[in-house]
Formats: structure tokens, sequence, C-alpha cells
């Protein structure tokens, strides 16, 4: 019975020493490597032959200076990770004493004990982040602690790479989770070198034959060019280009012009480039904003390409007249006032709780795409929160607060008690509501062409109504629109898309038609500019106005207030054929640049002189691909969402700040116990906090 007992712990130990062996036969590295005779390996990659076997090759694949052995000079990235991944993952696992391995290894030398052999063969290995967060590696037995160190590790990889919170509502993001939830058990993430190379070259791909299907209908509704714009005091000036059609937006490319930024014949040249890379008969206009060489570029491509229109950017022009709006002096101290409340609640902790509370979690103001829209915005949010604030400041639990004896207190209280105050307020609101809903419907990436003369009719119309008693504030308002509408924002094209809309052509209200007849008619005899292309057009035209055959059916009919105009040409408009072709080209535009909040900081990178043509390379294209996929999400959005609002509160704005340089002590203090995703300014978030001088996608 000893000698059989004696036998069995051989035989345990015998299968550990095996295992061993073989593991050691099977260690993935020898796929980088030839054994040779003795304990010597070759590099396959650069031919060294090294003395102490697969150790020192790791060290060797590695790159990493180590027991002298010489860096491999020829091994790709790819591996060098993998291989360091392997040396890191083995040093971590490393026993911290050799009594723990004799303790496994007697433990092995009991009799059916194979948990122990178990134990030695196959150690968890925990990571460097969990040497600093020892309790993620701990994985208990019920599914409520998987999640927890689910979160837990997510929201670790979230700070340590700095990442925006507002990260965590991509819908990539979920859809990235429940990928690797259905991964088997020891799924690896791709390294960083398969991201830049593999990966990144798979879905620019899968991006780009996007861009190729939605190319088809160009044929029939014409594209738009968007030259957006951006440029600051250091003579930089960055362009990028966006073509958009009826399905899709998509980000075509972003040029550094700053070198010839005031020369017209270099610009026009770019413009021709850009025309020419789309297709001349598929350009029907080109949009861009007044920071442009605009009389000049336009002038060029009027001339050199008879059927493409130069439109003005509605969405910068309708901002341009609400800034106007803010530097009238009854507005701007109406905006100043409330700037007052806002900044005392928003710096105090404990007043910030107590708003939230008395609001129901709702925050007071609100951040817009630019600085007067968030004027405006906020200003609605304070009006519809009145009676509240006022109950707030009247309250018990305010004037127990610490910060009730402070001197903005008197300020706000007096503010908020100042009838003529909110008088303002509710001029304000009405007078910038036309406006905002204007921005609202040519901001959100839809063809709108076709609205935007109707739209800034009844917004004019608005100011007249509200200031029916009062001539000196009408003027006052309508001398500005008036001002913005004739020299920057009207278009033929826009009057030729309101005379086509039908929805405004039918519709007895309306009596600017006649007004705008003179520029259709123009618009006609440019996209048709010969007698033969217009035989039967007057006959054509005829039928739209008069609502015969198709165009009076009850289907037609029906749906004249209810479907895009450009749809509703191609299904009634079959009567008219010529003037169909035509009206579904010009209503099937957009007539803004104002997609999506822009980080110009990234095609900053792009152009750096500093970065090397590799990089360039891959950030161009990574920009590429961020782009188009943001562009692609802002499509898809419910329409309950607000293309003129950020969803968090910039907390570096003039409605926040009470200095212009705050400390970082008064940044945090500002927060307080309400620190937490929805009061952070998400989209200054690592400028705020990290500096704006980090580096984008790690390049």
């Amino acid at each position: 019975m000893i000698e059989l007992t004696l036998f069995l712990d051989e035989l345990n130990i015998g299968i550990v020493l095996l295992h061993k062996m073989m593991v050691r036969e099977k260690d993935v590295c020898w796929e980088y490597a030839e054994k040779l005779d003795g304990n010597k390996v070759k590099c396959k990659f650069c031919l060294r032959v090294l003395n102490g076997g697969i150790s020192r090759l790791k060290h060797h694949l590695s790159r990493l200076p180590s027991k002298g052995v010489n860096p491999c000079s020829k091994v790709r990235d790819d591996v060098t990770d993998r291989v360091r991944a392997i040396i890191s993952s083995k040093e971590d696992g490393k026993e911290t004493s050799s009594a723990k391995k004799q303790r496994l290894v007697a433990e092995a030398k009991s009799p059916g004990n194979y948990s122990a052999i178990k134990a030695l063969i196959s150690v968890e290995t925990p990571s460097p982040i969990a040497k600093v967060f020892p309790s993620i590696t701990h994985m208990g037995p019920s599914s409520s602690n998987d999640a927890e160190n689910a979160e837990r590790s997510i929201a670790l990889f979230f700070f340590e790479n700095k990442l925006d919170f507002s990260v965590a509502r991509s819908s990539s993001y979920q859809l990235m989770i429940e990928a690797v939830s259905k991964c088997s058990h020891g799924f690896r993430g791709p390294s960083a070198e398969i991201l830049k190379t593999t990966w990144l070259e798979r879905i620019k791909s899968e991006v780009s034959l996007q861009s190729k299907d939605i190319e088809r209908e160009w044929a029939t509704t014409g594209c738009t060019i968007i030259a957006d714009t951006w440029t600051d005091n250091k003579s930089r000036a960055l362009i990028n280009f966006l073509v958009s059609s009826p399905s899709r937006t998509f980000f075509h490319k972003s040029v550094d012009a700053s070198s010839y930024f005031k020369n017209t014949k270099c610009l026009a040249d770019l413009f021709d480039s850009v025309i020419q890379d789309l297709g001349p008969e598929n350009v029907v206009q080109i949009i861009m904003d007044s920071t442009l060489n605009y009389t000049g570029v336009a002038s060029h491509i009027l001339q050199n390409y008879g059927t493409v229109f130069v439109s003005p950017c509605a969405s910068q022009c309708l901002n341009l007249i609400l800034e106007d709006f803010c530097k009238i002096d009854w507005v701007n101290r109406c905006i100043l006032q409330a700037q007052t409340i806002s900044k005392f609640i928003y710096n105090n902790a404990s007043m910030l709780d107590l708003m939230k509370k008395s609001t129901g979690g709702q925050d007071l103001i609100r951040t817009g795409i630019t600085k007067s829209v968030s004027n405006f915005l906020s200003l609605q949010s304070m009006l519809k929160q009145r009676s509240r604030l006022k109950h707030m400041f009247n309250s018990s639990e305010y004037s127990t607060n610490s910060y009730s004896n402070k001197p903005q207190n008197i300020s706000c209280i007096a503010i908020l008690e100042d009838n003529d105050f909110w008088k303002a307020v509710e001029e304000c609101v009405a007078i910038s509501e036309p406006f905002l809903k204007g921005l609202r419907e040519v901001s959100g990436g839809k063809p709108a062409v076709g609205s935007i003369y109707e739209l800034m009719t009844r917004a004019k119309e608005s100011i007249r109504t509200y200031y029916i008693m009062d001539e000196s504030k009408c003027k006052a308002f309508l001398d500005i629109v008036d001002g913005r509408w004739r020299n920057q924002l009207h278009s033929p094209l826009h009057a030729a898309a309101a005379f086509l809309n039908p929805s405004i052509q039918y519709n007895p209200e309306i009596k600017f038609l006649g007004a705008i007849k003179e520029d259709f008619f123009k618009v006609l005899e440019k996209l048709l500019p010969t007698s033969d292309m217009r035989r039967d057009i007057t006959n054509q035209i005829l039928l739209f106005t008069r609502a015969t055959g198709m165009f009076g059916c009850n289907l037609a009919r029906e749906a004249r207030d209810t479907v895009p105009p450009g749809l509703w040409w191609e299904q009634f408009g079959d009567s008219a054929p010529v003037l169909q072709r035509v009206s579904i080209r010009i209503l099937s535009q957009v007539c803004s640049t104002s997609t999506f909040e822009r980080h110009w900081n990234t095609f900053q990178q792009i152009h750096s002189e500093k970065r090397n043509k590799i990089d360039k390379e891959t950030l161009n294209d990574l920009v590429y691909i961020n782009y188009n996929l943001k562009l692609a999400r802002q499509k898809m959005k419910s329409s309950e969402s607000d293309p003129l609002q950020y969803d968090d509160i910039d907390m570096t704005s003039e409605w926040v700040e009470e200095t212009e340089n705050p400390s970082p002590t008064q940044w945090l203090d500002r927060f307080g116990s309400a620190l937490d995703g929805s009061d952070l300014n998400t989209r200054q978030f690592n400028a705020a906090i990290f500096g704006s001088s980090d580096t984008i996608f790690g390049l």
C-alpha cells in the first residue's frame, strides 16, 4: 500500500512537470523562431541566432532593453505588441515567493488532488490596471457581481483614457458591448496596430461603399456641395467639403487653404476640383458661408458652370439676425440680468442641488449651437421655470442656505421680482421663436430650400403682429431682418423652390407668389438654357399652378402638406415631365451648412506640419470615418431631438462663468454633490480637464 501511495505521488508530480514541458513546447512565440541545436533559436524576422531559448527570443521581439538582448529591427508592430503582452502577463503572474510554489507542489503530491494540479498549471494573470484596482479581478458566483465588475472595468477604461462621458451615449458603444458579450471566454480585443491598419482600412471601405450607393440618386435629385469654413486670428483657414442629397450628407474632404485663402484664383481652382470630383452634371448648388471670398468665387463658378447656383448659408444668416437682436440695448440688458441669476445658481453646489430639486431635475439654462441661440433658448427655459424659481428663492430651504446671505442673493431676488425684467424676457422669447423655428427647419440636414422663403416671411409677419402697437420696436427688428435678407440670404433658387412647393403654391393665405414668379422664371432659364428644352414648359407650368390632371387628384391634394415637396413632384408630376425633372432637382437641396457640432481641433491636427505623411494619412482616414458616422447618426436621430441644442450644459459659457479665467478649484467647486455626467460640458471635457494640446486618436 505504501508503494502504491509513493507511485501515485510520483505520477502526480510527473503529470505536473509533463504539462509544464508541453506548455513550453507549445509557446506561441515558437511561430516566430526556428529551434536550433542546443539551447539556441533563430529569429524568423532578422535571422539572428540567439542563445538562451524562447525566453531571450521574447525579449528580442519585444524590442525592450533587457538582459543584454539586442532588439529585433525587422519585427512587425503587431508581433511586438503581442509579445509584450505575453511578457507582461507572465511577469504579473509570477509568484511573490517560492513558498507558494512549494505549497502547490506539496498539494499536488496529495492523492487525487487534481484541483491543485490545475491551480499550478493555469494561474489567472491580472492586468496592470487590475493591480491598482484589485477588486476588479474578484469574480463572485452571482451575476450581479459580474455586472458590477464589468461596469467598473468600463469606467476605468473611460477614466484611464480620458474619454468624454458622452461616448457612452453613442449607439456604437452599446453595440460593441453586446458584440463582445457574444464572444467566447478569452476573447482579446484587437491590438493598436490591427486597429490602425486592418480595421481602419476595412471600415473606410464600408463607409466609401455607402457613399457610392448614394451617388446613384444624384442623376435624379442632383446634389449640393457644402463648403464649411473655419478661420482664426493666426491666418489659418480650413475648408471642409460635404456633399448633400435627400438620402444623406457625406463628408468629402478637408483642405488647408491658409496659404491662399485671400486668393480668388486659387480658391476658384479648389472649387473646380471638387465640382469635377462629383461631376458638374450632378451639382445643383454650392453653399458657402461669408468667411470665404464669396463674391469672387461665386462669380467664377457662375461663369464656368451655367446650371450651378451659389447660395448663402441660411443657418448662418438666421444666426446673424439673432446675434443682431442680442445687441439691442434692452435685449442685451435682459440677457445680462438673466445671466446674473444663472451664474449665482450654477456656481454654488447647494444652490444647484436646490434648483434641480425645484425644477424636477431639469436645467435652468440651455447650450445651443451658437452663443445667440444659447441666449434665447436659455431665456425661453427661464421663462418656463419662472414660478418655480420664485418659489425656490422664497422657500425655507433657501432661507437656511449659507448662500442666502451673499450679496448676489439680493441682486437675484430683485431681478426675479422685477416685472419689467419678465416682460422683457417674454418679448425676447416671442420675437426670437420664429427665427429659432426657421433655424431648426434648415439645420437638420433635410431638404429645406423650398421652406426658407415662407419661414422668413412668416417670421417678419410675427414681428409686425407682436409690435402692432409699438412702431419703434417693430421697425428696429424688421430693419435687422430686411438688412440680412436683402444683403445675404435672398436667392433666386430659394424663390423658385418656394414657387414649386405645393404647400405654398396651393395655400390661399400665401400672398408673395406674384413677387417670386420672376425669380422662378430666371431659374428655369438657367436650368433649361435652350428653346428646345423649354418647348412645352409654359403649358406644364399652367398644369401645375391650376392643379390640373394628376396635380389635382385627391391623393396629390392630401399629400401637399404631408409629403416632402421633392417626393410629391416625383409621385404626381408625370403630366409635366420637364418641369417635374427641374422641380425634383431644386426641391431636393438643403440650404444650410449646419449639420452637427464640428471639432475643428481635429482638422487642425490633420493639417499640422509636424505630422509625418503616414500619421497624416491615418488621421485623414479616421476623420473621414468619424465625420461620416456622425452624419449618419444625425440622419437617424429622433425627430424629437432639437438640432439647435446640445445635450450637455456648457460650463464655460457666459451663463455660468463668473470670471474669464477661473482656477481649477473654482471649476470643481461649482459641481459639488451635483457632479455627474449630465452636469458636465462633455463637448469641452477634454480641453477643460486634460488640456487642449492632447493628441487626437493617439497619433
